[in-house]
Order: C-alpha cells, then sequence, then structure tokens
C-alpha cells in the first residue's frame, strides 16, 4: 500500500478505538488522517489482514467494555474489571437478555469477577501492545505520506525547451517511458569533463564566498539521506535547482548524492527528474551519475535496449564500463544491482576485481632501515594473552557503543543527612520531570525546522533526526551548566557532540573478527607467520577502508547547538518554591540568559539559577560523565592506516588534529602518496601501544590532600571554600554606593573585588581539571589501558585523552606508570637515581658520576620519603617537581631493598631531556660550532647550561652600561640570575617577541620580593633587550635562518598564499592562519558572533605567518626526530654485547614533546636511537630541500612569474643562508645532548 493511502480515510475512526476519557496519540495530534476507509478491499495483503484483524477485535472490545459498564450500572452483583480497555468476543450462546443476566448473575458472581475479570484483563495487556505496535507504524506512515504530499519532486527547470520537454513526457506518453527519456538526456548532456563541469558554477560568482555556503548544503543532503529523508532533500534541490542565484551553490556531487539515493529505492522517475535538473544546469554526468541510473535499472529489471544505451552514451562521455566498479563506491549490495543491469545488456561480462595495489614502500632514506625486510627483526609484543586482550576488546567496545562514561568523583562523600537525600530526591524528579518537557520542546522544534525545510530552506530538522530523541535528551541533560558558560562555547559543544556521535560506525560484527586476529601480532602467547609493523598486519588482513566523513562547517555546528541550547532553556524549569519557600508553586527557568563582559567583550551567558547552584551543592553527587573518546582506551588502539582511520574502535578519529570545520590539513594528506604517509602512521600507533597503569601509592597521597584543603604548593588545587572572599569593612563593594567614598577608593576596591573574583574563577578551574584527572584515575586504578595518540599540523604528536595522560603537569605524571615492567639490569639503578637528581633540579651542571653520587649521599633522604612521605622529613617536597620525585624515591626504595636489584622488575619511566632543543636543531641547522658548544652538541666533560651562559652575557653588558651610569643597569645589580632569564631564552627559538618576552621578565622580576617593584616596567624592557643582543651574539647562525624563514614567510603571505612545507618524513604542513571572517548566527536568545581564522577562502594573515613558520618549522625538525627515535626503538634490541638471556627486540618508548621515556634498563639504547637519528635527520639537505619545496610550490607558476613579489620570494628562497664547519658527527659522543 502507498503511503499517500496511508494518509486518507477519516480521524474518527482513530479515535473511536480509545476508551472514554483516555484519548490516545491519534485523538491528540489530530491534524493527521486517519487509515483507512470504511470501504476495505478484499485483495489486502496478508500483513494487513492481520492488522485489520487486530483492529477489528479492538473493536468488537469496545462494546463488550460498554456492556460490562452498563452491567455494573444495573447493579450486577461485584462484577469489577481493572480498567478493562481490550476484551475477547464471548462464545456463541455465551450472551444473554439483561434480565437473564440479571437473574443469575447471583449465583454466577463470584465466577465472572474472577473468571471473566481475569480473562479481560490478559487480554487487554495482549491487545494494548498490539494496538501500540500498530499505531507507531501507522503514525510512521501517515507522517511520511504528508511529508510526501508537501514536498515537491517535480523539478522547475530555467531552460524552457527542457521544460517543455519534461511537460510533454510527464503527460504520459505511451510511446516514452522514462527509460527513453533518461536515454535521451544522457544522449544530449554535454560533453565536458565532471570536474570541469562542476566548477562551472563557480565561474558565474566569486568562488570564495560560495564555498562554505557548499558545505553546508553538501552537508545537509549528506544528513538528509542519512536519516532517510530523501524527499526532503530532493525538494531542496529543486528549490535551489529554480533560481538562478541558488543554483551556483549547487555541485555535481549533490546531484550525484540524491540521484544515488532514488537509486537505492528503485525510484526511476524522480531519479529522471534529476538528470533533467543535471543537463538544465550544464553539468555532464560523471561515473557516479552512471552508477546510479544503472543501478536503479538492475533493482527495476529494466530492459536491455535502454541499458545498452545507457552503456553506449557512457562509452561516448570517455568513461569506462571497468571503472563503474572501479573508481565508485559501492556497497555489496549496490554492487550487485549494477552488476545484474550491466549483464543483461553484456551476459559476458566479469566485473574487474578490486585493485590489489602493491605494496607501497616508503622511500625516504631516514626510513629505510625501518621498512628493509629482515626476518630476524622480532618486534615487542605486549605482556596479556590474548584471551585477556580479547576480554578488553569487549570491555571497550562496549564503552564506545554507549559513547559516554559515568564514574565515580572523588570528592569528599559528604555526610548522608536527611537534607542531602532530599535534595537528591528533589533533583531526581527534576530530571524526570525535564526529561518529559524535553522530549516535547525537541519534537516542537522539529516540527518548526520541518516547516522551513519544505519551504526549501535549509533547516536543522535532518541534523536533528541523525539521534533520537532518547539520546539528544541524554546529551542536553549531561551538559546542563552548573555554573555560568557562554551560549556560544556551549552551543559549540553540544553540536560537536551530535556531530561526533552520528559518525559512530555500526559494523561490530566484522571488527571483531579482524581485532582478533590483529590481536595475535600483540599478545604474548600468539605467534604470526611474519614479524611485521602493526600497520602492514591490519592491513594484510584486508580490512576495508572506512568511509572518510566529511566535516560540517563550523556555522552548522554552532547553529545546531544553539538551538539545542535554546530546547534546553525552554524545557529546565524547577518549581519557584526551591528558590523562595513560601512562593506559589509556579515553575521557573533554570537557566538564565544574561551579557556579561569579559575581557572588554560582551558575551551571552547562561547561567544557573542560584537556588539550582545551592541545590546541586548540597545533593553532592559523586559520579561524573565523559564521552567515550576523551579518556584511555581499555584496549589496544586500532593501528593508524590512513589520515582518518585508527586510534578508536567506533568514533573516527582525525590523524591531524584541527579547528572544526577546517579542512585545508586534511585534504593535503589525502593527496598525499600513502606511502609518504607510513612514517608518520607507524610512529602515532608505536606510542599508542604503549600500555599504561595507575601508581597507586602516589594517587592515594593525592586524594588525601585533595579532600581535605588541597595543597597549591604542591600542584594540588584547595576546595572552592579556600578561595578568597569578597573584601569586608572598608573594602566591602557595597561602601562603593557611599557617597563619601572617594573615586581613588571605589576604584581600588573595584580592582581589589575584580582580582578576589580572577582568584577565585582560577582555583574553580583548576580545580576542576584535577578532579577530572584524579576521578579517571581512581577509576582506572586497577586496570591496564591505552593512550591513542594523533598530532597537530606541525607533526607534534598529543593523546588524545585530553584529561588524564603523560603531557600534563608533575602531579599527571606522577600518577602514570608503565603497564609492562623490565628488570633493571646491570645499570637500571644508576639511572633511577641519576632520574631522581634530574627532578629534583639540583646538580644540573654537574656530571652524570656526580648525580649518581649525591643521591648517594641522600639515600637516607630518599628512603625516608618513600617511607614517610607525609610525616618525615618530606625532602621530596623541595623538588622541582614534587610529585615525579616521590614516585621516583618509591621506586629507588624498592629497588635497592629487594636481594637482587639487577633483577627487580621496574615499570618507572625514566625521562631523557633536550637541552634548550630548539636551538639544538637550529644550531644543527647552520652547522653553528658557538652555538652547538651552548647546547651539548658538542662532548663535553660537564653539561653546558645555555641559560646560565645567556645570563652571564646580559650580566657582561649591565656592567658596561652600569659603568656609565644607565640607571636601570645600576638597579638591576644582582638581580640577573638564570631564572629571570630562562623562560625567554627558552621561547626566543620559538618565536616569542620583543613583547612576549618583556611580559615574561617582568612576571620573574615580580616573583623578587627584594627588586624595587617601581623599575619593573623599565627593568623588564632593558633586560629583553639584552636577551636578544646576547642570543644574536652567542647565536649568530640561528638568527640568519631564523630571518631567512620569517623573511619567506612574509612574501609568501604577501602572493595570497598560506606557507607550505613538507617534513623530512614526508608529512605536508600547511599554516592556518588567515584573515578572520566574521560569521554571525541570528536569532533565538541572541545572535552569535564568532570568527575563524582557518577560512582558507580569507587572505593569508601576514603577521601570523611570518612570526609562526621559524618555530612552527623547528617543532616539524623536532617532531620527526622524536618519530624517527620511536621507530628505531620500536625494532632496536639491547647492545649484541649482553647476555642472551637479557637481550631482546624492542623498547618501550614514549614522548613528551622533545622529552623521552623509556624503562630504566634501556636508557642507555635509547640514548644511542636519539643521537644517531639526529644526526641522520640533519644530514639531509634540510634548508636546501625547503627553499626547493617553496620555490616550485610558489614562484613556477607562468601566471604569477611577473608578480613583485614572487620575484622577491624567488631571489630570497634561492639565498639559502650559508652554513658554518660544525661535525655532526659529534652528537653520536656527547654525552649530555640528551640527559
Amino acid at each position: 500500500m502507498s503511503a499517500v493511502r496511508w494518509g486518507r480515510g477519516a480521524a474518527g475512526f482513530g479515535r473511536a478505538l480509545w476508551p472514554a476519557g483516555s484519548p490516545g496519540l491519534l485523538a491528540e495530534e489530530g491534524a493527521l488522517g486517519g487509515v483507512w476507509s470504511r470501504k476495505r478491499s478484499s485483495t489486502a495483503s496478508p500483513c494487513e489482514q492481520d492488522r485489520r484483524k487486530d483492529w477489528g477485535h479492538a473493536e468488537l472490545l469496545e462494546v463488550l467494555k460498554a456492556r460490562v459498564r452498563q452491567l455494573q450500572a444495573e447493579g450486577v452483583a461485584e462484577v469489577t474489571v481493572k480498567r478493562v480497555a481490550v476484551a475477547r468476543a464471548p462464545e456463541a450462546g455465551g450472551a444473554q437478555p439483561p434480565r437473564q443476566a440479571q437473574a443469575g448473575a447471583k449465583g454466577a458472581a463470584a465466577t465472572l469477577s474472577s473468571r471473566w475479570a481475569q480473562k479481560l484483563d490478559s487480554d487487554q495487556q495482549l491487545m494494548e501492545k498490539r494496538k501500540q505496535r500498530l499505531e507507531g507504524k501507522l503514525q510512521e506512515r501517515v507522517e511520511k505520506g504528508a511529508w510526501q504530499k508537501q514536498l515537491r519532486l517535480e523539478p522547475r527547470l530555467l531552460s524552457r525547451k527542457l521544460a517543455s520537454q519534461l511537460q510533454h513526457w510527464e503527460q504520459g506518453a505511451p510511446r516514452s517511458p522514462w527509460e527513453e527519456q533518461l536515454a535521451q538526456l544522457l544522449q544530449e548532456a554535454p560533453h565536458r569533463l565532471s570536474s570541469e563541469a562542476a566548477a562551472a558554477p563557480a565561474d558565474r560568482g566569486p568562488e570564495s564566498r560560495l564555498e562554505g555556503q557548499r558545505q553546508r548544503l553538501l552537508s545537509f543532503f549528506e544528513c538528509c539521506l542519512l536519516t532517510g529523508h530523501l524527499p526532503l532533500a530532493h525538494h531542496v534541490l529543486v528549490t535551489h535547482h529554480s533560481k538562478s542565484q541558488q543554483q551556483r551553490l549547487l555541485t555535481l556531487s549533490m546531484y550525484n548524492m540524491v540521484m544515488l539515493g532514488w537509486a537505492r529505492q528503485g525510484s526511476f522517475k524522480e531519479l529522471t527528474y534529476v538528470f533533467f535538473m543535471l543537463k538544465d544546469a550544464g553539468l555532464a554526468p560523471d561515473l557516479q551519475s552512471y552508477a546510479a541510473a544503472l543501478q536503479c535499472m538492475g533493482r527495476l529489471d529494466q530492459d536491455a535496449g535502454t541499458i545498452r544505451r545507457c552503456l553506449k552514451q557512457m562509452a561516448q562521455d570517455g568513461l569506462q564500463l571497468q571503472g563503474l566498479f572501479t573508481a565508485v563506491p559501492l556497497s555489496a549490495e549496490e554492487r550487485a544491482e549494477l552488476l545484474r543491469a550491466v549483464r543483461k545488456a553484456k551476459p559476458t561480462f566479469t566485473p574487474p576485481r578490486l585493485p590489489v595495489p602493491p605494496p607501497q614502500v616508503n622511500t625516504s632514506p631516514l626510513l629505510r632501515e625501518i621498512y628493509a625486510k629482515d626476518p630476524a627483526v622480532s618486534y615487542p609484543r605486549l605482556h596479556l594473552s590474548l584471551k585477556e586482550l580479547q576480554g578488553l576488546f569487549q570491555q571497550q567496545l562496549r564503552v564506545e557503543m554507549a559513547t559516554t562514561i559515568t564514574v565515580e568523583s572523588v570528592e569528599k562523600v559528604p555526610l548522608l543527612t536527611k537534607e542531602v537525600l532530599h535534595a537528591r530526591k528533589t533533583l531526581a524528579g527534576l530530571r524526570t520531570r525535564w526529561r518529559t518537557a524535553l522530549y516535547r520542546e525537541l519534537q516542537e522544534t522539529k516540527e518548526s525546522e520541518a516547516h522551513a525545510a519544505r519551504e526549501g530552506r535549509l533547516s536543522l530538522f535532518p541534523y536533528l533526526c541523525l539521534l533520537s530523541e532518547k539520546e539528544i535528551v541524554r546529551v542536553l541533560l549531561q551538559a546542563l551548566p552548573a555554573q555560568g558558560e557562554s551560549l556560544l562555547f556551549l552551543a559549540h559543544e553540544l553540536g560537536l557532540r551530535v556531530f561526533k556521535r552520528k559518525q559512530l560506525r555500526n559494523e561490530v560484527q566484522e571488527l571483531e573478527q579482524r581485532y582478533s586476529k590483529y590481536l595475535h601480532l600483540l599478545a604474548s602467547d600468539t605467534q604470526v607467520a611474519e614479524p611485521c609493523l602493526p600497520r602492514q598486519h591490519w592491513e594484510a588482513l584486508g580490512v576495508p577502508e572506512a568511509p572518510h566523513e566529511q566535516p560540517w562547517p563550523m556555522s552548522v555546528v554552532v547553529q545546531l547547538g544553539k538551538q539545542l541550547a535554546e530546547v534546553l532553556v525552554r524545557a529546565a524549569q524547577m518549581p519557584s518554591s526551591l528558590a523562595a519557600p513560601r512562593s506559589p508553586g509556579t515553575l521557573i527557568p533554570v537557566l538564565y540568559h544574561v551579557y556579561s563582559f569579559r575581557s572588554f567583550r560582551q558575551i551571552g551567558i547562561l547561567k544557573p539559577h542560584p537556588a539550582f547552584t545551592q541545590l546541586l551543592e548540597t545533593a553532592a553527587e559523586r559520579t561524573l560523565t565523559f564521552e567515550s573518546t576523551d579518556v584511555p582506551m581499555l584496549c589496544p588502539p586500532l593501528p593508524w592506516t590512513s589520515p582518518h582511520s585508527g586510534a578508536f574502535l567506533l568514533s573516527p578519529t582525525k590523524m591531524m588534529r584541527s579547528v572544526e570545520g577546517s579542512q585545508q590539513h586534511q585534504l593535503l594528506l589525502e593527496r598525499c602518496p600513502p606511502a609518504e604517509l607510513h612514517g608518520a602512521l607507524d610512529a602515532l600507533t608505536q606510542l599508542g601501544n604503549c600500555a599504561w597503569r595507575v601508581n597507586g601509592r602516589v594517587l592515594d597521597l593525592v586524594l588525601e590532600l585533595f579532600t581535605d584543603k588541597g595543597c597549591p604548593r604542591l600542584g594540588v588545587p584547595a576546595p572552592p571554600s579556600e578561595a578568597p572572599r569578597p573584601p569586608e569593612g572598608r573594602q566591602a563593594p557595597k561602601r562603593c554606593l557611599l557617597p563619601e567614598v572617594s573615586p581613588a577608593e571605589k576604584a581600588e576596591m573595584r580592582r581589589e573585588l575584580a582580582r578576589r573574583l580572577k582568584v577565585a574563577r582560577e582555583m574553580q578551574s583548576l580545580r576542576a581539571d584535577a578532579l577530572y584527572r584524579l576521578s579517571l584515575a581512581q577509576h582506572l586504578r586497577h586496570r591496564v589501558f591505552w593512550l591513542p595518540h594523533n598530532m597537530d599540523f606541525r607533526g607534534r604528536t598529543y593523546p588524545c585523552s585530553p584529561h588524564f595522560n603523560h603531557l600534563g603537569s608533575d602531579l599527571a605524571r606522577a600518577l602514570l606508570e608503565f603497564a609492562q615492567g623490565r628488570p633493571l639490569g646491570p645499570h637500571g639503578l644508576n639511572w633511577l637515581k641519576i632520574h631522581l637528581v634530574n627532578l629534583t633540579g639540583l646538580k644540573k651542571r654537574e656530571s652524570l658520576q656526580a648525580r649518581r653520587d649525591y643521591a648517594d649521599e641522600l639515600m637516607e633522604d630518599i628512603l625516608d620519603s618513600a617511607d614517610r612521605p607525609m610525616t618525615g622529613r618530606k625532602w621530596w617536597m623541595e623538588a622541582d617537581e614534587p610529585w615525579q620525585a616521590l614516585a621516583c624515591c618509591m621506586e629507588v626504595a624498592r629497588a635497592v631493598r629487594a636481594p637482587d636489584p639487577t633483577a627487580y622488575v621496574s615499570h618507572f619511566p625514566v625521562h631523557q631531556d633536550g637541552s634548550c632543543n630548539g636551538l639544538q636543531h637550529y644550531a644543527a641547522l647552520g652547522r653553528d660550532s658557538v652555538g652547538a658548544a651552548s647546547v651539548n652538541l658538542l662532548p663535553s666533560d660537564l653539561p653546558q647550561d645555555v641559560y646560565s651562559e645567556v645570563a652571564a652575557q646580559v650580566e657582561v653588558f649591565r656592567r658596561q652600561d652600569a659603568e656609565q651610569g644607565v640607571q636601570v643597569a645600576q638597579v638591576l645589580e644582582g638581580f640577573i640570575s638564570r631564572k629571570v632569564v630562562k623562560q625567554t631564552v627558552m621561547t626566543v627559538v620559538y618565536g616569542v617577541t620583543r613583547y612576549g618576552g618583556r611580559l615574561q621578565i617582568e612576571k620573574r622580576l615580580r616573583e623578587i620580593h627584594d627588586f624595587p617593584q617601581d623599575f619593573v616596567w623599565e627593568a623588564s624592557h632593558y633586560l629583553v633587550r639584552q636577551v636578544f643582543n646576547s642570543l644574536q651574539e652567542m647565536f649568530s647562525g640561528t638568527r640568519s635562518i631564523q630571518r631567512w624563514l620569517t623573511e619567506s614567510a612574509r612574501l609568501i603571505s604577501h602572493t595570497g598564499s598560506a606557507v607550505e612545507w613538507v617534513t623530512p618524513l614526508g608529512i605536508p604542513i600547511i599554516q592556518p592562519y588567515h584573515r578572520d571572517s566574521k560569521v554571525m548566527i541570528k536569532g533565538g536568545l541572541q545572535s552569535l558572533t564568532f570568527s575563524s581564522s582557518v577560512d582558507t577562502s580569507q587572505k593569508p594573515n601576514t603577521l601570523k605567518q611570518k612570526n609562526g613558520f621559524p618555530p612552527n618549522f623547528i617543532h616539524s625538525l623536532d617532531s620527526s626526530h622524536m618519530m624517527l627515535t620511536a621507530l628505531h626503538c620500536y625494532r632496536r634490541g639491547l647492545s649484541t654485547g649482553a647476555p642472551h638471556c637479557c637481550r631482546r627486540k624492542g623498547l618501550t618508548f614514549v614522548s613528551v614533546h622533545d622529552c623521552f621515556w623509556t624503562h630504566a634498563a634501556d636508557v642507555a639504547v635509547m640514548n644511542q636511537v636519539c643521537r644517531e637519528q639526529f644526526v641522520r635527520l640533519h644530514s639531509q639537505p634540510i634548508l636546501h630541500n625547503l627553499s626547493r619545496f617553496l620555490i616550485e610550490r610558489f614562484c613556477s607558476d607562468p601566471r604569477t612569474s611577473k608578480s613583485i613579489w614572487v620575484s622577491r620570494l624567488t631571489d630570497t628562497l634561492l639565498s639559502v643562508p650559508k652554513t658554518g664547519t660544525f661535525n655532526l658527527e659529534q652528537v653520536k659522543h656527547s654525552t649530555y645532548f640528551f640527559s
């Protein structure tokens, strides 16, 4: 039965089926028609006959219920029915006239009340369930029929000839079936390449202005198809096509998307409509267009002649038949229908097998050893068995399918007083009420958006249908802010949550089978035929590439989130009695929209009612909810195999993280040959395969402080109760209203109040961050977990879990240790001692032996710290990194007390940190001998400290100026130290400006209590100038390279392009700095305006491009060095001189940018690999390769070769800075290069 017939009939029939006084769904909605007319067809299908039988029973049971009520009303003895809704018809002869029933009622009263009522009750439940199921199906069909009535499918064509032709065909000429029309349309279509056709509309207007609108339109069509609203997508396509201005937005891929939807349904007429529009727009069909048409013919079993003409026209258009099966992404079912159609015209046709691409090998000389075939190589395995890993996989799968995970909070447990219990009960009741209200608001919002869509506008309706209402309600309740939150921020977060959830792939069974095979490579008790890298093993399993999802434009994300936030505001209400006990029981909003100033900008904020905030505080609920992608994984991540495939099991993750809506990085990666990315893919996989566990002893100590009053000195934030209160007495804010208070006093009061509020906000933020971290640590305390990695646009790697990882503070790092342990071996204990001394910040200019000796001298304090951390001498608290120092003290204590320290299995990560790593790369690039010596590229007996050397050079300059009578130089006597200049020296290599450096030095000077504060501003100006002068004198080669990079970027941006380059490992990089484009979303609570700097249609931001290029380029080099070290550590074993029982292959390796971590036993091997790969990296002609790439990319276009900017750029790029005489091989013998 067609959907249109479902919409006809009498509405009263449906209402008649409901008991009196119990209106049902159909009666409430009223706008929808009934199901059938009274005249029923005798040719109904068996399914329809069953439905009619059910509804017939229901109608008959209504009569019986009326009879029961009549008997009760006439005084029949104790015949009771529990809200009888339906019942079966009585058997033949069972019905009695009313008087006979009365006569026999007294004798049979008990029987009737016990048997008949029970039978009616059971039948009522059965029939009620049937009715509910039927009503649901009925509602869907009626709504679908209503949609189809209102949506336009016939195209409005701009070409009069085509419009006349379409009208003639629609009138039903018997010799012109739709198949003939399609064949003629294909024959008359313009013979142009699809790429040219797709670009044709852009010629009618500025491409940059249209790109954002096209992205939004494409995402709209995609969501329509995903949610089953293909007629709506077609309707919007028709609406846009019918207007010449809007038709410019339509591209060939949009027409193809709608055609493919109709092809899947076998709707040939509607598909032909789209072909009419395609021809009307002047576009030529491509392989996808033909695939849709032929697939539809296959589903409808069309005649061979039509298919033959279609294939002939495709050949005339220069398109290969084989391409339909190799170049067009098709599901197995679509491929079968397509093949069915083709074989009608060509019975002997055999589709080509999907091409198995030849194994691509990375050709980079830096990675030749990694990808060389070596049967002797064995890769490291996890310490877990296959069965254990399979169980962990099932746990992670459940987490990702639920999309969120709830953990217990580590906040102090309140006493369960009556007040707390009452508050929790009240909250539970409010949330139940809010769910109902949210369902209602969502339905109303959907109806409003559906109305807008029916008018041909790009509404949010299909986006709101991506998730079930139940899931959206859950998302909204989780997002209800407990504190004031920016509406823009909340809208962005809600929009992203919907986008991430709609991406979940439903391929669980297939994934489970393949992942189980993949685990054979990692498990401790299995073997594989040929040792290989995880990515290679995964690809060998024949895993199909997951379809790449296009990101939504930022405007769509924010607009959707804003709509959902407004739904939350309208639905979340509470009784006014919660705010004022004596007030009438009216409902008041939980969230209020207010405006506030932040950094001189007025922003809209959603602020909860104080009574609601107080209710939350009183209830003190002990749960936190996280997105499944925001917590560590419970099983090894999927290996990275492409820029958009890897890490989580079901949740798609980008290899290169970027601002939502930005596509330039992803497009660069997709255009890059796959083999060129193997180094980055394998390095990310290796970093993510490191198994972790929580250091329980450290966690217990931190929780003890956290649940008390915190300890800011040790990095444990204090609770809100310790935040500064508003001033009282003469400084109270209310005194500002008194007339006798002078303007100066008022200004001071406002400053003091602002300072306290700022401190309170910072404390609250730090507390929340620590709460998330510690709650997750407690949740994972007895588990093994993994941290999947991805990278930023420079190639620097980061864990995907934002709240709990090893990139955080000292406290965060101390909570983690390797899940897989290694025996310390002969040198492991010494490295633990050296690492401990490094963490204290002492002995930085001492040799390694001196540091070991110092640790032995302090052994009593070390053991005391390990045994009595909170009650002993507390030596560990004086360290630069106190929590990591404490964790190391505990590890050293266990090792020295072990019967055999060399056999002690250590899980503790030991760090080796680069010595001002940015300057190390600059010195190597320029072969600068002086600079190389300052940053430990040259072998030496003692480590060089560049920060101390710069401070000494600044002191020389200061002394000279003081002798000449410069006052600020005289004031600074005795105050220039390593600490004052360190941050500026460290960041100048990463592009810090003089202004930024002055602020850094100012902050350090203000921390010195003896320094005269009146001179802070003048002294910071003076010192930053002298620091830059010192660096210029000490690192002349570095500064020349920096200037060359800066000038090159400035000229590139003046040509209208963003700076691009390729890292030595083959990763394409582009700087995402463009002029801000303003985006406004009007209506609702407020108009939201946000700026985006990643809009590639905007011109490059010259200032950010030139200032960002030097540090970003150096970051791309240090990430390349880290990845090379990671890959070679994965393949490298212990030295060949080690005993066979100790030899193994593969090291555990993770990094925090230029700080490398491994087991204590493996530090020497990691150090060797680290130095070797640094030398190999800088042995490449990096600057000359960069120059060649930039010239080819920006200066080789003959259309721009006469530009003055291109001419200057060419001259600059050809003037590569000259290098010095430093010999890179010496780095291999430098003990303190990384130490």
